[in-house]
């Protein structure tokens, strides 16, 4: 059978994603290509931290960590709320937390050998 002869059948998850789909997940992991931003993520999936503390977790100068955010920021990918003068970040949502929490687990079957499961 091919996919064309089961049209009737096709239930909404089995769908194509649409071009702004695809673009958003393309651009989505663009910025989660970068190392510096998915230990970030991966901070910011656990709790929500302001500039300073991400800068000394990751071992990074705040400037990038700064630069970082931002672009994090605009992709989607995090979200911000004020405490006094603070700003402090955390993922946006849960999806963005499977997302990272996914990729992490992924690369240590790669890494330390192991087994994969479904």
């Amino acid at each position: 059978m091919y996919a064309r002869d089961n049209e009737s059948g096709t239930t909404p998850s089995q769908e194509q994603p649409t071009s702004a789909q695809v673009q958003t997940a393309v651009d989505a992991f663009r910025m989660l290509s970068d190392a510096t931003r998915l230990r970030l993520m991966w901070l910011l999936s656990t709790g929500e931290y302001d500039v300073s503390s991400l800068a000394t977790a990751i071992g990074t100068a705040r400037p990038s960590v700064s630069q970082h955010l931002a672009k994090l920021r605009l992709a989607g990918l995090v979200q911000t709320r004020r405490e006094g003068r603070r700003v402090l970040y955390r993922a946006r949502d849960a999806h963005v937390r499977a997302v990272i929490n996914e990729a992490l687990s992924h690369a240590d079957h790669e890494v330390s050998g192991i087994p994969r499961h479904d």
